[in-house]
């Protein structure tokens, strides 16, 4: 299956387990302050190990069409921990976990489960939004010694300051779906209308200006 079925497969799951959720005339707001009239709520997928399936596979094939060298696979606490854990072990490759804050008491590490260093790590994610978090996993990776140059996630919003912070940190992202996909399978079963549909793209297009472009402020 190349990637345009495979992305189109994945958009379908994503629709089919309700992650995603389109709200054009009453948008949410996300951490970074951009209001979005679409959101991704990939925590869903380990409840439809079906539909899961077809991201972990996904995931796997990204990594055997791209040629991407891996020794351990990475998952960034909380929501990236599922999605890594199951890669690694369809892989049958070591996994670990990236705690987004040191915590108090014992060892005081972020990256748990393993020693990493001098090893391949790619880091797993569920949607990428501004890429902060996933650039901090990274540099406590590579903190601790591990290689990294390739991060996997699901979705990504494609925001351009996470294009530019992957790209500073010398950091390939990977996805196994696109909005525009999952936003064309939406209107093709009817999720939403076109004019919402219209809504969405404009945001897709410049989304930290889009509140303002359509009045929601």
């Amino acid at each position: 299956m190349n990637f345009e079925l495979r992305s189109r497969e994945i958009a379908r799951a994503l629709l089919a387990i309700q992650g995603v959720g389109f709200r054009p005339t009453a948008p949410i707001t996300f951490k970074s302050g951009i209001q979005s009239p679409v959101y991704c709520d990939n925590r869903r997928f380990p409840f439809w190990p079906e539909q899961w399936a077809k991201v972990i596979d996904g995931f796997e094939a990204l990594v055997a069409e791209r040629q991407i060298p891996v020794d351990v696979i990475g998952g960034v606490e909380a929501a990236g921990i599922p999605h890594s854990a199951a890669l690694g072990f369809a892989m049958r490759k070591p996994s670990v976990f990236i705690r987004k804050e040191p915590k108090e008491h014992g060892t005081k590490r972020r990256v748990e489960g393993g020693d990493v260093a001098g090893r391949r790590v790619v880091l797993v994610e569920d949607l990428v939004t501004t890429g902060g978090s996933s650039m901090t996993a990274i540099e406590a990776l590579r903190a601790e010694g591990a290689m990294v140059s390739d991060c996997l996630a699901i979705i990504s919003y494609d925001l351009p300051e996470a294009l530019e912070s992957f790209a500073q940190g010398g950091v390939r992202l990977h996805v196994t779906t696109t909005f525009p996909v999952v936003l064309q399978c939406a209107v093709e079963q009817g999720v939403i209308d076109e004019a919402g549909a219209a809504l969405v793209r404009d945001w897709l297009r410049e989304p930290r200006s889009w509140a303002k472009r359509q009045g929601f402020e």
